[in-house]
């Protein structure tokens, strides 16, 4: 089974800026895709941003401008650089993988275990 691993989470100042990384463990021969959600307190995941690996990008209008999604097609990583944060982007972050060819075939919709990220005022 492939494991997602995001790292990259912390305590910021408002304004200040983080990036989050996404890893697959295991064998693997590519991904599909990189989501990354988050969960703030008390509240419902949501969907943050999107890249395929042709480089399409979606973002939420809330992170619009602010946050950049990227992805590692060799490396199969993805990233979520977050600048300018804000104490309402505070939240669990997570990383999701649509689809994942490995030596031990196909997996589909893996997630990894989220990486607190804090924004103070």
């Amino acid at each position: 089974q492939v494991h997602l691993v995001e790292s990259g989470g912390g305590l910021v100042q408002a304004g200040g800026s983080l990036t989050l990384s996404c890893a697959a463990s295991g064998i693997i021969f590519s991904i599909n895709a990189v989501d990354w959600y988050r969960q703030p307190p008390g509240k419902q995941r949501e969907l943050v941003a999107q890249i395929n690996r042709g480089g399409s990008t979606v973002y939420a209008d809330s992170v619009k401008g602010r946050f950049t999604v990227s992805i590692d097609n060799a490396k199969h990583m993805g990233y979520l650089q977050m600048n300018n944060l804000k104490p309402e982007d505070t939240a669990v972050y997570y990383c999701n993988v649509p689809l994942i060819a490995t030596n031990r075939g196909v997996e589909y919709d893996s997630w990894g275990q989220g990486t607190q990220v804090t924004v103070s005022s």
